[in-house]
Protein backbone atom coordinates (compact mmCIF):
# COMPACT_ATOMS: atom_id res chain seq x y z
CA UNK A 1 0.00 0.00 0.00
CA UNK A 2 2.75 2.38 0.26
CA UNK A 3 3.23 3.05 -3.26
CA UNK A 4 -0.71 2.78 -3.86
CA UNK A 5 -1.93 5.18 -6.54
CA UNK A 6 -4.65 6.55 -4.22
CA UNK A 7 -2.74 9.72 -2.01
CA UNK A 8 -5.38 8.88 0.88
CA UNK A 9 -4.39 4.95 0.78
CA UNK A 10 -1.17 6.17 1.20
CA UNK A 11 -1.81 8.84 3.76
CA UNK A 12 -3.49 6.40 5.68
CA UNK A 13 -0.21 3.79 5.81
CA UNK A 14 1.88 7.15 6.98
CA UNK A 15 -1.12 7.56 9.71
CA UNK A 16 -0.79 4.25 10.71
CA UNK A 17 3.04 4.18 10.85
CA UNK A 18 2.57 7.67 13.11
CA UNK A 19 0.78 5.78 15.67
CA UNK A 20 3.40 2.73 15.92
CA UNK A 21 6.12 5.24 15.68
CA UNK A 22 4.44 6.45 19.00
CA UNK A 23 4.91 2.81 21.03
CA UNK A 24 7.80 1.39 18.69
CA UNK A 25 10.18 3.74 17.06
CA UNK A 26 13.11 1.12 16.50
CA UNK A 27 10.27 -0.67 14.21
CA UNK A 28 9.10 2.40 12.61
CA UNK A 29 13.06 3.71 11.64
CA UNK A 30 13.94 0.29 10.66
CA UNK A 31 10.87 0.61 8.09
CA UNK A 32 11.19 4.14 6.49
CA UNK A 33 14.96 4.02 6.60
CA UNK A 34 14.73 0.69 4.14
CA UNK A 35 11.82 2.83 2.14
CA UNK A 36 13.65 6.31 2.05
CA UNK A 37 14.83 7.14 -1.23
CA UNK A 38 12.48 4.54 -3.44
CA UNK A 39 10.09 6.90 -4.64
CA UNK A 40 9.26 10.44 -4.22
CA UNK A 41 5.57 9.40 -2.97
CA UNK A 42 6.61 7.19 -0.74
CA UNK A 43 9.31 9.74 0.45
CA UNK A 44 6.24 11.89 1.46
CA UNK A 45 5.23 9.31 3.20
CA UNK A 46 7.79 8.26 5.24
CA UNK A 47 8.13 11.96 6.36
CA UNK A 48 4.42 12.23 6.97
CA UNK A 49 4.86 8.67 9.05
CA UNK A 50 7.54 10.25 10.89
CA UNK A 51 6.16 13.50 11.73
CA UNK A 52 6.18 12.68 15.53
CA UNK A 53 9.55 11.27 15.52
CA UNK A 54 10.79 14.52 14.00
CA UNK A 55 9.03 16.73 16.70
CA UNK A 56 10.52 14.95 19.48
CA UNK A 57 13.54 15.74 17.60
CA UNK A 58 14.49 11.80 17.18
CA UNK A 59 18.18 12.56 16.05
CA UNK A 60 18.33 9.69 13.34
CA UNK A 61 15.36 10.46 12.14
CA UNK A 62 16.80 14.35 11.56
CA UNK A 63 19.81 13.02 10.35
CA UNK A 64 17.92 10.99 7.72
CA UNK A 65 15.77 13.90 6.55
CA UNK A 66 19.21 15.63 6.11
CA UNK A 67 18.37 17.99 9.28
CA UNK A 68 21.87 19.04 10.50
CA UNK A 69 22.49 19.43 14.56
CA UNK A 70 25.70 21.47 13.52
CA UNK A 71 26.10 24.81 12.76
CA UNK A 72 22.51 26.11 12.93
CA UNK A 73 21.91 28.39 16.10
CA UNK A 74 19.06 30.69 17.14
CA UNK A 75 19.69 34.25 18.02
CA UNK A 76 17.44 37.26 19.87
CA UNK A 77 15.11 35.05 20.63
CA UNK A 78 12.18 37.49 22.01
CA UNK A 79 8.61 38.39 22.85
CA UNK A 80 6.85 41.33 21.79
CA UNK A 81 5.30 40.89 25.52
CA UNK A 82 5.38 39.78 28.54
CA UNK A 83 1.67 39.50 29.03
CA UNK A 84 -1.19 38.05 26.92
CA UNK A 85 -4.74 38.46 27.41
CA UNK A 86 -7.10 35.61 26.78
CA UNK A 87 -8.17 35.25 23.09
CA UNK A 88 -5.55 37.77 22.03
CA UNK A 89 -1.88 35.86 20.62
CA UNK A 90 1.21 35.45 22.29
CA UNK A 91 3.89 37.10 19.69
CA UNK A 92 7.90 36.02 19.08
CA UNK A 93 10.21 36.65 17.46
CA UNK A 94 13.91 34.98 16.46
CA UNK A 95 17.19 34.88 13.87
CA UNK A 96 18.10 31.60 12.58
CA UNK A 97 22.09 31.73 12.27
CA UNK A 98 23.65 29.31 9.89
CA UNK A 99 27.11 29.34 10.79
CA UNK A 100 28.55 26.51 7.92
CA UNK A 101 30.22 27.32 4.54
CA UNK A 102 27.45 24.81 3.24
CA UNK A 103 23.50 25.60 2.67
CA UNK A 104 21.55 23.87 5.53
CA UNK A 105 18.15 22.30 5.43
CA UNK A 106 16.46 23.50 8.32
CA UNK A 107 13.19 22.71 10.08
CA UNK A 108 11.80 25.84 12.05
CA UNK A 109 9.37 24.82 14.84
CA UNK A 110 8.49 26.32 18.51
CA UNK A 111 7.01 25.11 21.50
CA UNK A 112 4.30 26.26 23.69
CA UNK A 113 4.24 25.11 26.89
CA UNK A 114 1.14 25.03 28.43
CA UNK A 115 0.13 25.43 32.52
CA UNK A 116 -2.12 22.63 33.23
CA UNK A 117 -4.31 22.88 36.43
CA UNK A 118 -2.09 20.89 38.77
CA UNK A 119 0.26 24.13 38.16
CA UNK A 120 2.73 21.66 36.04
CA UNK A 121 3.58 22.71 32.17
CA UNK A 122 3.11 20.95 29.26
CA UNK A 123 4.98 20.76 25.72
CA UNK A 124 3.05 21.46 22.33
CA UNK A 125 5.42 21.60 19.29
CA UNK A 126 4.27 23.32 16.56
CA UNK A 127 5.91 23.27 12.78
CA UNK A 128 6.97 26.89 11.22
CA UNK A 129 8.13 25.28 8.04
CA UNK A 130 11.01 23.82 6.57
CA UNK A 131 13.52 25.58 4.08
CA UNK A 132 17.12 25.47 2.59
CA UNK A 133 19.01 28.70 4.14
CA UNK A 134 22.42 29.79 2.19
CA UNK A 135 25.66 29.61 4.33
CA UNK A 136 26.96 32.02 6.71
CA UNK A 137 23.47 33.67 6.65
CA UNK A 138 20.81 34.86 8.88
CA UNK A 139 16.96 34.32 8.95
CA UNK A 140 14.07 36.26 10.83
CA UNK A 141 11.14 34.90 11.83
CA UNK A 142 8.38 36.86 13.51
CA UNK A 143 5.19 34.14 14.57
CA UNK A 144 2.32 34.67 16.64
CA UNK A 145 0.53 32.21 18.90
CA UNK A 146 -2.93 32.20 19.35
CA UNK A 147 -4.37 31.64 22.96
CA UNK A 148 -8.22 30.90 22.33
CA UNK A 149 -10.97 28.71 22.97
CA UNK A 150 -10.31 25.40 21.63
CA UNK A 151 -12.34 22.08 22.26
CA UNK A 152 -8.86 19.87 23.11
CA UNK A 153 -7.61 22.38 25.80
CA UNK A 154 -8.42 24.24 28.90
CA UNK A 155 -6.50 27.20 29.68
CA UNK A 156 -5.62 28.22 33.13
CA UNK A 157 -4.30 32.24 34.29
CA UNK A 158 -0.45 32.08 35.37
CA UNK A 159 2.92 31.29 33.43
CA UNK A 160 3.25 29.88 30.23
CA UNK A 161 6.51 29.47 28.09
CA UNK A 162 7.90 29.55 24.57
CA UNK A 163 10.76 28.39 23.18
CA UNK A 164 12.05 28.74 19.36
CA UNK A 165 13.56 25.29 17.97
CA UNK A 166 15.59 24.65 14.78
CA UNK A 167 16.45 21.48 13.56
CA UNK A 168 15.36 19.85 16.90
CA UNK A 169 17.41 22.16 19.25
CA UNK A 170 15.61 24.23 21.52
CA UNK A 171 16.10 27.37 22.38
CA UNK A 172 14.28 29.30 25.60
CA UNK A 173 12.14 28.68 26.88
CA UNK A 174 10.95 32.25 27.70
CA UNK A 175 7.95 32.97 30.38
CA UNK A 176 4.72 34.81 29.40
CA UNK A 177 1.85 35.64 32.01
CA UNK A 178 -1.36 34.75 30.61
CA UNK A 179 -4.08 37.02 31.81
CA UNK A 180 -7.78 35.95 32.42
CA UNK A 181 -11.00 38.10 32.72
CA UNK A 182 -12.78 37.74 35.97
CA UNK A 183 -15.51 35.95 35.28
CA UNK A 184 -13.27 33.32 33.26
CA UNK A 185 -13.97 29.41 34.78
CA UNK A 186 -12.11 26.35 33.36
Amino acid sequence: LKQDSSESVRRSVANNLNDISKDNPEFVFSLVKDWHGMRDETDALIKHACRTLLKQAEPRVMALFGYASTGIEVSDFALTTAKVGFGNSVEFSFSNLNKTDNAQKIRIEYAIYHLKKNGELTRKVFKVSERDVEQNSVTKIVKKHAIKPITTRKYYPGRHQVSAIINGIESGPIDFELEMKPDFNP
